[in-house]
């Protein structure tokens, strides 16, 4: 099950069609979808959690909680911040949907284990969001 919240305003168009295709996602590197919560949020909201559960004092455009109990099983929730991702668009020169679309293909290869400190990380979590956005937006 794949459900927004929408805390604050976005337009996320397609939604049935965006489900199916994060499921695809899921199936394709190996897990099985059990649970996936995307909530959409402001700056501050996010910097609030931020604050509380992580101990960063810094505005993010996505946190990723993992909730799983089996390896194989995606049990989880992205939030995300809405003013983040679309500071990004503007910063990466792309759209807002694009730039929403990779963000929420970021946290979800987190709950896959990928990670993102070293720069050879990095670069394998950019080609993996690349991957998909190119997949998603044919």
């Amino acid at each position: 099950m794949i459900e927004f919240n929408f805390l604050k305003k976005v337009n996320l168009r397609n939604r049935k069609k965006f489900r199916f295709f994060l499921q695809q996602v899921c199936k394709r590197e190996g897990f099985s979808l059990q649970n996936l919560s995307i909530v959409f949020c402001s700056d501050e909201a996010l910097l609030k959690i931020n604050r509380q559960h992580l101990g960063h004092d810094f505005y993010t455009d996505i946190i990723t909680f993992d909730y799983s109990t089996k390896k194989e099983d995606i049990f989880g929730e992205l939030l995300i911040s809405v003013d983040r991702v679309f500071e990004n668009a503007k910063q990466f020169s792309t759209t807002k949907e694009r730039e929403l679309h990779r963000v929420i293909f970021h946290g979800l290869l987190h709950l896959f284990g990928y990670k993102d400190k070293t720069p050879k990380d990095k670069t394998q979590m950019r080609q993996k969001e690349e991957q998909y956005l190119k997949s998603y937006f044919k």
